[in-house]
């Protein structure tokens, strides 16, 4: 049987691992939406955590946030993916676009309901989010212009994490009535170069697995200069949030933490730059992740975790 012909809920399954593997982007998107809210707490001096129904649909939200970029990045790139990268399931037959366009109407409707239901002032924080996602969709209607500028292209992308932290840290200030404490800026830019480091870091090659009409950092650039250039995200990144800890007067345990991680991840980096054909490209990106979850469990999951269980 091929995969064309199998059942839809068993061809969705194969293209979530694909695409967008739950099991790896589930516990990050948690920890990013309770980071948020915990980080949000500790700045307002506030114990405890918010309702958990909040908590709840504002997983349930920032998941499927995600998740939309996916699917809408499969209209955005369908062309492409067509004509230079046809392992991809679309591409191949796996699904159809009419298909992720059901998927994505149901997504859409399940975020609503479940916002109106149950915490209905923040659906405008919804509608932001929402607003810069179908920008970045028609690419801010400068497509051909961002595609030969790609920093840009990078960094009007990467407003919409910072975005969905509004709305995740609003479930924290916004629904107890205060105003966002300053404090929340340094998560946001966190949150901000976090998505860079996460996006250079898919995208550092081997030379040989270089394909015509996919953009890569080291084909760019080279493996040497783009690995030079995820190192300098991960520094500011780093330096952003050591401000983040100093501001939420955190541990000292934080610094290390921060310090022990970054320099496994600059190993790593130096690495794959010494010899790019090596298994150190799949280790950078496996190192992007796991310092994102890092920085997230550091900034706000393990002291909210300890504020909430003391």
């Amino acid at each position: 049987m091929s995969e064309q012909t199998l059942p839809l809920l068993k061809r969705f399954w194969i293209y979530q691992k694909e695409r967008f593997p739950i099991f790896a982007h589930g516990p990050l998107i948690l920890m990013f939406t309770f980071s948020a809210i915990s980080y949000s707490r500790i700045c307002r001096g506030k114990e405890g955590f918010i309702d958990t129904s909040d908590f709840i649909v504002g997983c349930i939200t920032t998941f499927c946030l995600f998740l939309m970029v996916r699917i809408l990045d499969e209209f955005k790139d369908a062309d492409i993916d067509a004509k230079y990268r046809t392992e991809l399931p679309v591409p191949r037959g796996l699904v159809k676009l009419s298909e992720l366009k059901v998927l994505g109407f149901l997504v859409v409707a399940l975020q609503i309901a479940v916002i109106l239901l149950v915490h209905p002032s923040m659906f405008v924080f919804y509608l932001i989010v929402m607003a810069w996602l179908a920008l970045m969709t028609v690419e801010f209607f400068a497509h051909e212009w961002l595609n030969k500028h790609m920093f840009w292209y990078v960094a009007s992308h990467m407003v919409i994490i910072p975005l969905v932290d509004i709305y995740a840290s609003g479930l924290d200030w916004y629904l107890d009535g205060d105003k966002m404490h300053l404090g929340l800026l340094f998560f946001f830019g966190v949150s901000y170069f976090n998505g860079i480091v996460l996006e250079i870091g898919r995208k550092l090659k081997k030379p040989s697995e270089e394909k015509e009409g996919v953009v890569t950092y080291s084909g760019m650039h080279g493996p040497a200069k783009g690995t030079t250039l995820w190192i300098l995200f991960l520094l500011i990144t780093a330096l952003i949030a050591a401000g983040a800890c100093y501001y939420a007067a955190l541990s000292v345990i934080s610094y290390y933490v921060l310090a022990a991680v970054f320099i496994v991840c600059l190993i790593v980096a130096l690495r794959y730059k010494k010899n790019p054909e090596s298994s150190a490209s799949k280790h950078v990106e496996i190192m992007a992740g796991i310092w994102t979850l890092l920085m997230y469990g550091v900034l706000g999951g393990i002291p909210g975790l300890l504020n909430f269980l003391l």
